[in-house]
């Protein structure tokens, strides 16, 4: 075994990896990026190595930097985890090249799994069914060949990053361009390939383990049919598709895909399974890598498939066979990303201002997150992932719809509470699963609005908040915030609040905090309701911290609600069954005086925080309502920038290259006379 191994990745996989090095006796090496220099892999490893500024090319991504900091603490091999450079067969040989063991299968195979169109033609030789397609140059011809629907994808990698499904071919030429552009930013190489699309497909892929002895094994099936924008959000092992026979069926052909390329350690081959006939499966492509969803498999088996990965690249044999593998109950996983659902799900960023997550009795968090981590548009969104193991499958579901309303990560925005909606949802209780389920649901699985306890809860917090404790003896009942007059009844006092994606909403209270009265809107619109307020943001609660961090309980009408609550300067974090609420003080004056300053409608903000990385129009330019004006990327996302109705574009704040905050002003398109008239 290795005395010392640096791990070249950060975040919730480098803590796992790092955690498997400390149970081994290993001694482990984060390398780190200025943007993350207090991170916690930084703080759980032995060493700890600056690599360089944010941007990943200069960091994480830099071949160079993770060789040198491997000389520098002695490491004998290097672990990549996910992502970055854990599929670059010139990383892989560079290792090999200095010395170092890289913990993965060789510079060959990953060249060869990670071309998707040898990988095919590969897999196909040896006998893997493998979808009807073709691969540039012939991209257009073939798809219009195929027929509607297909799906593009990048040769050079995997993770949903420039996919693109299209169901018109009268636009294929703009997605292709699409596709090429996200390629390229992400893997730098726009080869693509395209295929046919399985209606209603699941996504079914084999966990393998191969050894430098010729042993190949797989270890069951992982479903990851849950999915949005190509993007594994739900996992679980095993999967209610599948039967005995077809399992061992589809694990054979896995293992038959794995000797193909002479694969070494832990690797993935990934079906496309058509719902109506399992026994219908196709070879997808093999990731030569651990997967973010490797706790399902690791949970039912007993096995750690790090420790594995560790041992099998130090040389030794695998010490059961195919006949030893059993798979004990069901594992489920949920992958927490920083997105606001309530926003179309957009990056979203913050600092982490209360931090719950939970462990124990079945229930694991993988994470990279502790109090106080700024969470950036620089990298990827998944924050932490959440997985529960039980007997069987209801039970798992009900265990992760528990502990994902347990999971607290105020300052945030994160998907926790749509997830556990969704776990909820009728199809997916029943296990019939499918890629789009999430995208044709995903609007109902979203809260409308906002729960009237949110705004009673902010608007009890800024009328009564927590204040030492009051001397014995007369209090000046102007000094209370109650509305006292003389000779009448107490005044209401207006509270305004905003909370981003929805509209601001006025709150007026009077009383104590024991007795509050509040009217929620403009006069009028409703009666007053009781309200209660309970515990203060700097009283010890699960969650612990300080600077305004506690629990709080909010009567109203007679129903008490619980909720987690941060204060920062821009104002409180309510947090309540995987859900939260920024609550922002909204003043109307100044919100008419903004909007009229910076054009109104007429004005395009930022949507999330990031880069622009396209700007396609100039100052003076005349353009069409709904025309592409700018892209802005953030976590690896695009979002394109259109003009809400034609007119000419009169302001352009920003360049490729420029760093936006959300809501900043990017562009303004004025309406023409006419039009505006």
């Amino acid at each position: 075994m290795f005395d010392t191994v640096l791990v070249a990745n950060r975040g919730e996989i480098a803590v796992r990896v790092i955690r498997t090095l400390r149970e081994l006796g290993v001694r482990s090496v984060a390398v780190y990026s200025d943007a993350d220099a207090d991170a916690r892999h930084v703080r759980e490893a032995d060493t700890a190595v600056r690599i360089g500024p944010p941007p990943a090319a200069e960091s994480y991504l830099s071949v160079p930097a993770l060789l040198d900091a491997a000389a520098r603490t002695g490491a004998q091999a290097v672990h990549p985890g996910y992502g970055f450079l854990a599929e670059n067969a010139a990383f892989a040989r560079a290792c090999a090249d200095a010395g170092l063991v890289f913990i993965g299968p060789s510079a060959e195979a990953i060249s060869l799994m990670g071309d998707k169109i040898r990988a095919k033609e590969t897999v196909k030789t040896a006998g893997v069914p493998v979808v009807p397609g073709a691969a540039d140059p012939e991209l257009v011809e073939a798809a219009r060949e195929l027929g509607a629907p297909v799906l593009l994808k990048p040769s050079a990698g995997g993770g949903g990053k420039g996919m693109r499904l299209v169901r018109d071919l009268t636009v294929l030429e703009e997605e292709i361009a699409a596709a090429r552009r996200e390629a390229r930013a992400s893997f730098g190489d726009d080869t693509l390939l395209v295929e046919r699309w399985i209606d209603r497909p699941r996504h079914i892929e084999i966990q393998v383990l191969a050894d430098t002895h010729g042993n190949v094994v797989h270890l069951g099936e992982r479903e990851c049919s849950l999915q949005r924008r190509h993007q594994k959000i739900i996992e679980e092992a095993p999967s209610v598709l599948l039967t005995p026979e077809i399992r061992a069926a589809m694990g054979a052909a896995a293992v038959e895909a794995a000797r193909s390329c002479g694969y070494v350690g832990a690797g993935t081959v990934e079906f496309i399974v058509p719902g109506v006939d399992p026994s219908a499966y196709y070879f997808m492509e093999m990731n030569t890598r651990l997967q973010v969803e490797h706790p399902v498999t690791e949970l039912i088996t007993g096995i750690d498939l790090v420790e594995w990965q560790l041992r099998v690249a130090a040389g030794e044999p695998l010490p059961f066979t195919q006949d030893d593998i059993r798979l004990d109950g069901w594992a489920i996983e949920a992958r927490i990303c920083a997105e606001d659902p309530s926003r179309g799900f957009l990056p979203s960023g913050g600092t982490v201002l209360a931090l719950n997550e939970p462990q124990g009795n079945g229930v694991r968090t993988d994470s990279g997150l502790s109090q106080g981590t700024e969470v950036s548009s620089l990298y990827d969104p998944m924050l932490s992932k959440v997985i529960v193991h039980a007997k069987d499958r209801p039970t798992a579901l009900r265990k992760l719809r528990a502990a994902l309303a347990d999971t607290v990560t105020l300052g945030v925005p994160t998907n926790a509470g749509f997830l556990r909606r969704l776990l909820a949802h009728e199809d997916v209780i029943a296990g019939d699963l499918d890629t789009g389920l999430v995208e044709r649901d995903a609007e109902s699985l979203v809260p409308e609005g906002v729960p009237a306890e949110v705004y009673a809860a902010a608007a009890l917090l800024r009328q009564f908040p927590a204040a030492p404790p009051a001397e014995p003896g007369w209090t000046d009942p102007f000094d209370a915030r109650t509305g006292w007059r003389l000779g009448g009844r107490p005044a209401w006092t207006p509270h305004h609040f905003r909370i981003p994606g929805h509209e601001p909403v006025p709150v007026r209270v009077r009383g104590t905090a024991a007795t509050a009265e509040l009217l929620l809107g403009e006069p009028g619109e409703a009666g007053a309701l009781t309200a209660t307020l309970g515990g203060t943001p700097s009283a010890p609660g699960r969650v612990s911290g300080s600077g305004g961090v506690g629990d709080i309980s909010v009567s109203l009408d007679g129903v008490t609600h619980h909720f987690t609550v941060a204060t920062s300067p821009e104002g409180v974090w309510l947090g309540r069954d995987g859900d939260s609420w920024h609550v922002l003080d909204h003043d109307p004056v100044e919100a008419a005086l903004s909007g009229a300053r910076h054009g109104g409608a007429d004005t395009l903000a930022a949507p999330m925080p990031g880069t622009v990385t396209v700007v396609k129009v100039a100052v003076g330019d005349e353009v069409e309502a709904g025309q592409s004006l700018l892209v802005v990327e953030a976590m690896k996302m695009e979002h394109v920038i259109s003009a809400p109705h034609a007119g000419t574009v009169t302001e352009l704040d920003v360049t490729p290259g420029t760093t936006v905050a959300m809501d900043q002003i990017l562009a303004v398109v004025t309406p023409h006379e006419e039009e505006d008239a």
